[in-house]
């Protein structure tokens, strides 16, 4: 007859888990001897390795009782049953690797290839990288409210950085991060802006924006006011030139 330790010790397990099987019913506690120890037979030396052994495959304990007292085709029916659980739950942590990976992957996280492939290009253009963090913030807050808009903001973003004059504008800005609200270039940095607004077929563009609520307008127009110490210089400057905001921009009137 083996004590507690042993049976424990037999079966390749701890004392702690012997007793949790006694507390979850697996396992019978045996009667104590007259000195008040239990002790334990060789069956429940294999029994202990019965459980131990199913607990190892990945039984859940709730279904390890069942298994013991199956028969031959309840222990395989329950066996598969267990299995297609366990490959469903292989294929949810997967997925959760992956969405592990998009984190590590930075740009990736809750953004379209499309969006990724832009900030790629703004990269390229050798843009600071607080200012292509700003814009990735504030397309992560488009694609949640508007992804089914997504794929034609990125197309109009790609064809302005075709437009060499529109590069420039990126570059005036990533320069003006820097810059104090009052400094006297700003002035350049907003005619080039209304250049290009006043040059533009802004049809197609306005007809999108009227899907994006104010609230998200506001959302963005918050990074860029956080991002630029000029922002709310620049978009008075536009104010005077005809313009008003900055992620939803409406004409006011004849510009100054």
């Amino acid at each position: 007859m083996l004590t507690i330790g042993q049976l424990a010790s037999y079966a390749g397990v701890t004392v702690r888990a012997v007793r949790h099987y006694h507390a979850k019913g697996l396992l019978p506690e045996p009667e104590r001897d007259h000195s008040g120890y239990r002790r334990y037979d060789a069956h429940a030396v294999v029994e202990l390795i019965k459980i131990r052994t199913l607990a190892e495959a990945g039984v859940p304990l709730a279904r390890v009782r069942e298994l013991l007292c199956a028969d031959e085709d309840e222990f395989k029916a329950a066996v598969d049953d267990i299995d297609r659980r366990l490959r469903a739950e292989i294929r949810e942590r997967q997925r959760h690797r992956e969405r592990i990976a998009q984190l590590a992957a930075g740009d990736s996280l809750a953004l379209p290839p499309e969006a990724v492939a832009y900030l790629h290009r703004l990269r390229g253009l050798g843009l600071p990288e607080a200012m292509i963090e700003g814009e990735r913030d504030a397309w992560i807050l488009v694609a949640a409210q508007l992804p089914e808009h997504m794929s034609f903001y990125m197309r109009m973003k790609q064809q302005q950085l075709d437009d060499p004059a529109t590069v420039e504008l990126y570059r005036d800005l990533a320069d003006a991060i820097a810059w104090q609200a009052d400094d006297p270039r700003l002035v350049a940095v907003r005619d080039r802006l209304v250049a290009l607004l006043d040059a533009a077929d802004a049809e197609a563009y306005e007809s999108h924006e009227e899907e994006m609520s104010d609230e998200l307008a506001g959302l963005l127009d918050s990074v860029f006011l956080d991002s630029m110490p000029i922002a709310p210089r620049l978009i008075e400057l536009l104010e005077e030139r005809g313009w008003r905001g900055w992620t939803k921009l409406e004409r006011i009137g004849d510009p100054e």
